[in-house]
């Protein structure tokens, strides 16, 4: 009998806990404010190209290639997908650990799968420029969105959140010179 009351009472502690964190995912889910794009926006237009330097692997240049690479092809398609299983499993789950922590944390060097290479080095306004482009293209976006490569469907603001937890990512990468 003492077997059974341990058991039972940890069968409805569990049952507790995991209704507790379910309902506070639904909570932050339905509290959650739509992703603005604008304070970021603003933020990387006030960098200024010529003072930009890197403390990770990539250059400015390709970080901002890369974002931008990133966002057109939640428009148009990524090059190469993980599997429907990975997609429906650990890539949603890790989108939404992802969107529920509000931030993401990944390899800063890995290219996207099938992409074509980027260049390491090159005009760092130019690529700025386009990632600025890719971010208003985004915004005013009204047709279908691509599956993410390992996300799988996303709606618009999920993928918004996406593309801002990304180049927040990216941006810690990223510093300025006086």
């Amino acid at each position: 009998i003492p077997t059974i009351m341990k058991r039972r009472t940890f069968l409805a502690g569990s049952a507790v806990l995991l209704g507790g964190a379910a309902a506070g995912v639904a909570w932050k889910r339905n509290t959650h404010t739509r992703p603005d794009m604008l304070p970021l926006m603003a933020e990387l237009e006030s960098l200024s190209p010529q003072t930009l330097h890197s403390t990770g692997a990539w250059s400015p240049f390709r970080v901002f290639s890369h974002l931008a690479q990133s966002i057109e092809y939640s428009m148009t398609g990524y090059p190469e997908m993980k599997s429907p299983l990975f997609r429906n499993t650990a890539g949603s789950l890790a989108f939404f650990a992802f969107e529920t922590a509000g931030a993401m944390r990944h390899n800063l060097a890995e290219p996207i799968p099938g992409a074509p290479a980027l260049a390491e080095t090159g005009d760092i306004a130019q690529a700025q420029a386009r990632l600025l482009k890719a971010l208003a293209d985004f915004a005013q976006w009204t047709g279908p969105l691509q599956p993410h490569f390992a996300y799988g469907a996303l709606g618009k603001d999920e993928y918004a959140q996406a593309h801002l937890m990304h180049i927040r990512n990216h941006l810690q990468e990223i510093r300025a010179t006086a």
